[in-house]
């Protein structure tokens, strides 16, 4: 049985139904499906950057990238966070999340953006580019279940090396619980 071809595009409206059910089974329960929607509502979401992986006319991946804040010594700095990425459990490791990622970063890097914030498994996201982020000054505060090294950032073209300081979590990211 051939796989169908896979098509990145920007997510439009009528996917938003199979996005929520996508991150919902991936993420059970709820929270981070409902993080999705408030990010979509908000100032910071970037349409550009919110992508989804389609395989015969059936959303099986999302990616989101959207705005966040760098609170540095010298005033608050915007700065960008993947967050979440999903892929449906019968189509996952046949690369598509790491062709999201790919895509996404890709958006970001011609946006200009300076840099890419994850907190994520450093093992998968380490491949794309991703690094320790203390490593160049930034703090994330992660939940309980997250190990340290889980706050990662991606360096672009743009980077800018006085963007130290801690991460400011937009106002969609305050009803996930740790």
């Amino acid at each position: 049985m051939d796989t169908p071809q896979i098509v990145i595009r920007p997510e439009q409206p009528a996917d938003v139904a199979a996005i929520r059910t996508l991150v919902a089974a991936a993420f059970a329960p709820e929270p981070v499906a409902d993080l999705v929607e408030a990010i979509r509502d908000s100032r910071h979401y970037v349409a550009e950057m919110a992508l989804v992986a389609e395989a015969a006319g059936t959303v099986v991946g999302h990616v989101m990238i959207s705005g966040a804040t760098l609170r540095t010594e010298d005033g608050d700095r915007p700065v960008v966070m993947l967050s979440p990425l999903a892929v449906a459990e019968t189509n996952r490791r046949q690369g598509i999340g790491g062709a999201l990622v790919r895509a996404v970063c890709a958006i970001a890097e011609e946006r200009g953006e300076p840099l890419v914030i994850v907190e994520g498994d450093p093992a998968y996201y380490g491949r794309f580019g991703f690094e320790h982020s203390l490593l160049h000054g930034i703090e994330i505060d992660l939940p309980d279940w997250a190990p340290p090294e889980a706050a990662q950032v991606m360096r672009l073209s743009n980077y800018d090396p006085s963007l130290i300081g801690r991460v400011l979590y937009p106002p969609a990211f305050a009803d996930l619980e740790d």
